[in-house]
């Protein structure tokens, strides 16, 4: 979101391999508030709506933060460490692909349609065939970091049934 408001702040919060490889860590993280337009930002927006909102109410803020935070870092390192170099990189993507890793783990009992999920996974990483900016390995490691997560934290089934 910053970038949209003031795009020289991008170039500090943006995904610079080098800057991460040299120390500069917090670019793991500071990504998520970065976008390539206002359009990149409306888009992540509904993801944001239509996936968390649902896995928020299932898991709580607690674990959906963790979900959301595990997924950003999964996201965010494999693009730093499976790209070539130099990286340079914007967006939430890999936390919006760990939202859908977390439904790939329980959306049958959330009342998910796995079709649509995967449908909508499909798109999303055939998208860098058409787009030639968008940098699927964040959206690979993001939905593995959320499957990762959901696994750890995953409710009980004593949660499940209340």
């Amino acid at each position: 979101m910053l970038g949209v408001l003031q795009p020289s702040i991008v170039d500090q919060f943006m995904i610079n391999s080098f800057a991460v490889k040299n120390g500069e860590y917090y670019r793991l993280f500071t990504i998520a508030l970065t976008h390539g337009g206002i359009f990149h930002l409306l888009f992540n927006m509904m993801a944001f709506y239509s996936l968390g909102i649902p896995i928020e109410n299932f898991y709580g803020r607690t674990r959906y933060v963790i979900i959301l935070l595990v997924s950003l870092l999964a996201g965010s390192t494999f693009s730093v460490y499976l790209n070539s170099n130099p990286t340079y990189a914007v967006g939430a993507s890999g936390m919006i692909f760990g939202l859908f890793g977390a439904l790939a783990i329980t959306g049958k009992r959330m009342g998910a349609d796995y079709r649509s999920i995967l449908t909508l996974v499909g798109i999303n990483l055939a998208m860098p065939l058409i787009i030639s900016n968008i940098d699927w390995r964040a959206h690979i490691g993001g939905f593995i970091g959320g499957i990762l997560a959901t696994l750890v934290i995953k409710p009980t089934r004593r949660e499940y049934l209340s």
